[in-house]
């Protein structure tokens, strides 16, 4: 179990890594970047694989689960934007600056939560 979390916090990390480096790297020029919609995507499945997990291996507590669900509720917050924001991209249409920037500034939002926050 053990190696297969860390696994999962790998992919985790770099799910948020992507999100927030094409953030950055479009800042700029904003923009939604196929990255970007893959790092949201992973972002959610594999913290969703975490909490699993974290249950799995008895009730983490109430404190757990609250900040479990504002982080899902803030990932969902990402994933969204992103996927509108990719296919307004893909399309060759312009990506308003407040829904690029929506994904990256809530991904370092959640990045902010995961580890300022302490259970």
């Amino acid at each position: 179990m053990t190696v297969l979390t860390n696994i999962l916090v790998f992919l985790h990390v770099l799910g948020a890594a992507a999100i927030v480096g094409g953030w950055f790297a479009t800042f700029k020029k904003p923009t939604v970047l196929p990255i970007q919609l893959w790092g949201a995507i992973a972002q959610l499945v594999t913290g969703l694989a975490l909490v699993g997990m974290a249950e799995a291996n008895g009730s983490p507590g109430t404190q757990f689960h609250i900040k479990m669900g504002v982080k899902i509720i803030i990932a969902i917050a990402v994933l969204v934007p992103a996927i509108i924001g990719y296919r307004k991209a893909s399309k060759g249409e312009k990506v308003p600056t407040g829904l690029a920037h929506a994904v990256g500034g809530m991904a370092l939002i959640n990045i902010a939560v995961a580890t300022i926050w302490s259970v």
